[in-house]
């Protein structure tokens, strides 16, 4: 680890701790897939979607970006194990219901977009993740960049909503850029910044990085693939 890392962990358990991190960032990942497939294979993702798709859909955005950030800041101060679990489990579920429309929406219009969407996530995730590891940077600096961007981002959002204007193309590609800035200032925290009992937390945060990456990658191949 490089030295201007902030070491409230020990370095001999670090290669544990990262492994858990990243052992339940695939286990959060893979629930939400089955917790999908599960909504449409059961025929409730149908009903569900077209309910949710009679809000607007910008509303959904802000539930996005606000539970997200409740999610993180709650798992983040919790010090039960049980209670960090739980939370985790709760946004995955939370997650999926609000992925289950847009997924519709792909499903039925737009062939391919989902598969597209999910290669673009996993690349630049592996991408990103390679940047920070190999390059041992401290991207901490992000934090402000990351306030602003998604202050800015909820602002846009309101005001879409209260003015009946669209957020378009620009807007998903801005949002990419703020989720794939997320990716790497979690990744850096994860090498340098949490304590050794904070693996929850951590995957939990890297885990909505990845879910807001994933989400604007779909909204943008949805409407480039649409019929």
């Amino acid at each position: 680890m490089v030295s201007y890392y902030k070491r409230n962990y020990s370095i001999k358990n670090r290669p544990q701790f990262i492994a858990r991190v990243y052992v339940l960032l695939c286990l959060a990942v893979i629930l939400l897939v089955i917790f999908e497939v599960l909504l449409f294979r059961t025929g409730i993702a149908q009903p569900m979607a077209r309910r949710m798709l009679g809000v607007s859909w910008l509303l959904i955005l802000g539930g996005f970006v606000l539970i997200g950030w409740f999610a993180r800041r709650i798992i983040y101060r919790v010090k039960s194990r049980f209670a960090q679990y739980a939370a985790l489990l709760l946004y995955i579920i939370a997650k999926t219901i609000i992925l289950a429309p847009l997924l519709y929406l792909a499903d039925n219009n737009a062939p391919g977009a989902i598969r597209y969407a999910a290669q673009f996530t996993i690349i630049s995730f592996i991408g990103l993740t390679w940047i920070v590891y190999a390059t041992r940077k401290d991207f901490s600096f992000l934090r402000g960049f990351l306030v602003w961007g998604g202050l800015i981002a909820f602002i846009l959002i309101i005001s879409a909503i209260a003015l009946n204007f669209s957020l378009g193309v620009l807007f998903s590609i801005g949002m990419i850029t703020l989720a794939g800035a997320s990716i790497l200032y979690d990744t850096s925290r994860i090498l340098g910044y949490y304590s050794d009992d904070r693996y929850v937390a951590a995957a939990t945060a890297l885990f909505a990085s990845v879910a807001l990456l994933f989400w604007y990658a779909l909204r943008i191949f949805r409407r480039l693939g649409q019929r």
